[in-house]
């Protein structure tokens, strides 16, 4: 699959004609990201994972196009769009689906606590072709599989960077990329990739920066 990272925790996937997008939010190229696209995975309702406009314009453009979320986003968006063709698919934890020519499982259920005082939302995570990750902002660690490639989200409200290295460790991914960046300055991405690279590689995980828009084979 070619993997292609865009601003913040936005990605592309694209296999044998197949285009598959992963949280186009708010503060990612989501119009472009979404572009021919055949499904898209939104493992939560904050902004900076779903920019609902340009998703449902894009739903609206592409009748190929279907979206898979949690329950109740995936309620509001099929509302918004006037979906009654089943283009909008409701997704529970530790289920396995199809999207858009891509197998999918689903991890985990909760997004991680930012504050008790800030209501905690649904997150799905997402193990794409048994091969790449993308957890959301949570770190549940996928249960009885190996994952191939790993999306780290580097820095969040929600997470400190010991978190983010026990996450890599506690998944030994033999390959991981940056997602949730948006926030980061290039100091702070230096410190927090320093950690990751060196100790995450004591555990088998080489760590490989990505800049928006750059793409890998995975």
């Amino acid at each position: 699959m070619k993997l292609t990272k865009y601003t913040h925790s936005c990605v592309r996937l694209q296999k044998e004609g197949h285009v598959l997008v992963i949280d186009p939010g708010t503060f990612s190229e989501a119009e472009e990201a979404l572009a021919g696209a055949h499904a898209v995975l939104i493992t939560h309702e904050h902004p900076d994972h779903v920019d609902a406009p340009t998703l449902l314009e894009a739903l609206r453009g592409n009748p190929e196009l279907r979206v898979h979320a949690p329950a109740r986003l995936a309620a509001e968006l099929a509302g918004k769009a006037g979906d009654d063709g089943g283009r909008v698919h409701a997704v529970e934890p530790d289920t396995s689906f199809e999207a858009g020519g891509f197998a999918v499982r689903s991890f985990g259920g909760q997004h991680a606590l930012i504050h008790p005082l800030v209501p905690v939302v649904a997150n799905i995570g997402y193990l794409v072709e048994e091969n790449v990750y993308h957890p959301g902002d949570s770190f549940v660690v996928p249960h009885g599989i190996d994952v191939k490639t790993l999306l780290v989200p580097l820095h969040a409200p929600w997470s400190k960077v010991g978190e983010v290295v026990d996450f890599v460790v506690a998944v030994r991914a033999p390959q991981a990329y940056p997602i949730h960046d948006a926030l980061l300055n290039e100091l702070g991405r230096g410190l927090v990739e320093g950690h990751i690279g060196r100790i995450g590689g004591k555990y088998g995980a080489t760590y490989t920066s990505l800049a928006p828009r750059e793409s890998v084979e995975v």
